[in-house]
């Protein structure tokens, strides 16, 4: 069902509401952001999240509040392997901890934006052609059974990722950090700081991501309002998650394989309603939740029975 435009506006003017607060009080000057803060910051978005849940319950009921609350858990649990992928772009150029929340609030901004992109040409996409979904149905079992059964690979150096090597090739490079700065003159040239290139670094990975995570959203509803808004509510909240977790990354190793199954779920649940009958959104916020929460217990545990046998 076509969302009015008014419904729209108040989406952005909270996201640009929640944005300025974050800015403009919390994160007004560049400084190291402690865990205890992050993990605060990441408690507000997910409350905040919630709230606006709530606004889906009383406007639209029920069905497309689960449909709301699975697609927000399923990127937000989609988002650890893109916090690794951050961790690895910022310690690769060196950016220190104090400007990292720099880098991420203005590759927030430009999230918005790609993210309202791709949506919107895949909600044109299936309304045009039905038999898009079974793509994407598709897709996501084959990407989570790759995910489940190929092990992580070694960190390659960002030298060899060809992005960087287009970047290098076309844009004049600082080799130094400017502090805050993206871009400074040097003998009568502007150059792009390392700041810069790591913005533009994390800003492609997450459409590298999305490519996974938008379509799983599809799967679970069609509404491109429900689908925009659950994925901009779990990215707003990946800054600070990145931040609480980034130094303890390693204790969600085996994540990965609830993450496989949940995309293999998703998929599956795509040819099901498409044969046979549509499961119920609660089911599958159920069986999201169920899934995510073994992943992570087992990841604990496990790692802490390793970590104990060194």
């Amino acid at each position: 069902m076509e969302k009015p435009l008014w419904l729209w506006i108040f989406f952005i003017l909270v996201v640009m509401g929640l944005l300025a607060i974050d800015l403009g009080i919390f994160h007004k000057k560049d400084r190291e952001i402690s865990t205890r803060e992050s993990l605060g910051l990441s408690a507000v978005y997910f409350l905040m999240a919630l709230l606006y849940g709530q606004f889906i319950w009383f406007y639209f009921g029920s069905q497309a509040t689960f449909e709301y609350l699975t697609g927000f858990l399923i990127e937000k649990s989609l988002s650890i392997d893109n916090i690794f992928v951050i961790s690895l772009i910022f310690t690769y150029f060196g950016i220190p901890k104090i400007y990292q929340h720099r880098v991420l609030f203005w590759g927030i901004l430009g999230v918005i934006i790609l993210r309202g992109l791709m949506i919107g040409l895949g909600a044109a996409a299936i309304q045009k052609f039905s038999w898009v979904i079974l793509l994407f149905g598709g897709f996501l079992v084959i990407t989570g059974v790759k995910m489940f059964l190929v092990k992580s690979a070694d960190e390659k150096s960002l030298e060899d990722n060809l992005l960087y090597k287009v970047l290098k090739s076309f844009i004049p490079m600082s080799a130094q950090l400017h502090k805050e700065k993206f871009w400074v003159k040097e003998n009568g040239r502007w150059c792009a700081t390392p700041l810069f290139i790591a913005l533009v670094m994390v800003e492609f990975a997450d459409v590298v991501f999305a490519v996974d995570s938008v379509p799983a959203i599809f799967a679970i509803t069609l509404d491109p309002y429900i689908v925009y808004t659950s994925n901009i509510f779990a990215i707003l909240g990946l800054r600070a998650l990145y931040f609480a977790l980034s130094n303890i990354l390693h204790r969600f190793e085996y994540l990965k394989h609830a993450l496989a199954l949940i995309l293999i779920f998703i998929g599956g649940k795509i040819f099901y309603g498409e044969f046979f009958e549509k499961i119920p959104a609660h089911i599958s916020l159920s069986v999201t939740l169920a899934l995510l929460a073994g992943g992570v217990i087992y990841s604990l545990l496990k790692t802490s029975e390793e970590k104990r046998e060194l």
